[in-house]
């Protein structure tokens, strides 16, 4: 297994972030959707846009060279600008992303569980996500303990509790 680690994300990190949303858009093997294409979506761009908010938590994930390999994160939205997750006011989403050669080596798993760590560190009682129907990482987020609540447009929202 490949070596890296993690730290907290810093607000030096938003264009890296942002690389991340298209990672995560691109998740689909063969359709590749260029970087305006996804921030055209007002949703995309709301996960990074003035990144780091007081509320902004994340860390990112590092190789052996100290180069960013991965990032999760979570954000605060509003009802009347929801992201794709949202659920309700006061419930942090994630996002999360890790370049395709980082993934199924447990980059994913390890930034999730301190994303969701810091979570509930911070006093929150669920988090959310969401996922496009028939992508592989459904599986990690019900292994780590998220539960479909709804799905609409393709998507699934899922949230864990964090109890």
């Amino acid at each position: 297994m490949a070596e890296y680690t993690i730290r907290p994300a810093i607000p030096s990190d938003g264009a890296f972030l942002a690389d991340m949303v298209v990672e995560a858009a691109n998740w689909r093997a063969g359709a590749t959707r260029p970087k305006p294409t996804v921030f055209a979506d007002p949703v995309s761009r709301g996960y990074i846009a003035g990144w780091q908010r007081p509320a902004d938590t994340g860390f990112v994930a590092l190789d052996s060279d100290a180069e960013p390999i991965g990032a999760a994160w979570y954000r605060l939205f509003a009802a009347d600008t929801p992201a794709h997750g949202f659920v309700a006011a006061g419930v942090p989403e994630l996002i999360i992303g890790v370049q395709p050669i980082w993934r199924a080596q447990g980059v994913g798993r390890a930034l999730m569980r301190s994303l969701t760590d810091a979570a509930r560190a911070a006093g929150y009682a669920r988090i959310t996500l969401s996922v496009e129907h028939g992508n592989f990482a459904h599986a990690l987020y019900r292994s780590e303990g998220f539960a479909v609540v709804g799905s609409r447009g393709g998507r699934d929202t899922m949230v864990r509790v964090l109890g």
